[in-house]
């Protein structure tokens, strides 16, 4: 396994420290705080924890305060029900001594059901499509240090994008977006991993579908974009490890938040989970 992806699954895999107390490193990915996928990845690793026999269906949780990169995140999990069919968890993070993050996640026994779906988009597979790692050098130069390390390093997923992405003087576009994604390795074969692992990537590029209709120049450093909630809903089986199609659509953007739908697709057509989430979009203008 890559070392990147290796770095990753330490990433979610918990220190017990008391019982349905754990502690999880933090990492830098070039930004100012922890990245959202990550409290969301490791507070369902943390849920997940204490529940056996029982899959996650769904999650909704509150990004409350930004993570500090150099410190390791707390997780407090609370048994809020166990019934016949069904269990339910509420997980608060803390930091520094005081709750940053909080999620209630339900569990199911499986069983089978009536079944429908929303049809794939009618895109291009992953094949000829280029990473969002390979930028030409010409683009880079014209984009701050920071930004720049964060577009260019290592990362534990491939993420191909359907529609170019625009560094700086992006045109307006529609509110929508396709991005091919799969981890560069693989994973071993323990499903709660792959949702793990699947949870924590959904936080990427989600809410700033909301800007795509603004033609906002990100270079500028003038734009503020924050997670402020985040669902989630698994429907079926699927491995992270191979190609899934990341759908993703915004609805709205009005009194300084964004809103942003997902959906994620197997190559194969199948519908195996959902997103949702709203975060903070503010443009400051003079700056």
């Amino acid at each position: 396994m890559r070392p990147i992806l290796a770095d990753l699954l330490k990433l979610l895999t918990l220190e017990r420290i008391e019982d349905r107390i754990f502690r999880g490193e933090s990492r830098d990915l070039g930004g100012a705080r922890v990245f959202g996928g990550q409290v969301l990845g490791q507070a369902l690793t943390a849920a997940s924890y204490t529940v056996q026999g029982r899959s996650v269906h769904s999650l909704h949780a509150y990004f409350l305060v930004a993570g500090d990169v150099s410190a390791p995140i707390v997780y407090e999990v609370e048994l809020a029900r166990d019934g016949k069919s069904f269990s339910n968890r509420r997980v608060v993070a803390i930091q520094h001594g005081q709750p940053i993050f909080n999620m209630t996640a339900s569990f199911q026994v499986p069983e089978q059901g009536l079944e429908h779906q929303a049809e794939m988009p009618r895109v291009p597979g992953p094949e000829g499509l280029a990473d969002v790692r390979e930028l030409p050098p010409d683009v880079l130069e014209k984009v701050p240090e920071k930004m720049r390390r964060f577009l260019t390093h290592e990362r534990p997923f491939e993420f191909r994008p359907v529609e170019p992405i625009h560094v700086s003087a992006p045109p307006r576009a529609a509110p929508v977006r396709h991005i091919w994604v799969k981890t560069v390795d693989v994973l071993p074969d323990n499903a709660d991993l792959h949702r793990n692992v699947l949870a924590y990537v959904s936080d990427y590029q989600l809410v700033s579908t909301a800007t795509l209709p603004h033609g906002i120049h990100f270079a500028e450093g003038n734009v503020q974009l924050a997670s402020l909630d985040h669902a989630m809903w698994f429907h079926r089986p699927f491995r992270a490890d191979e190609w899934l199609l990341y759908a993703m659509e915004s609805p709205n953007a009005s009194g300084g938040r964004g809103l942003a739908l997902g959906r994620f697709f197997t190559r194969d057509g199948l519908l195996v989970a959902s997103t949702a989430q709203e975060g903070v979009v503010r443009v400051w203008a003079g700056r």
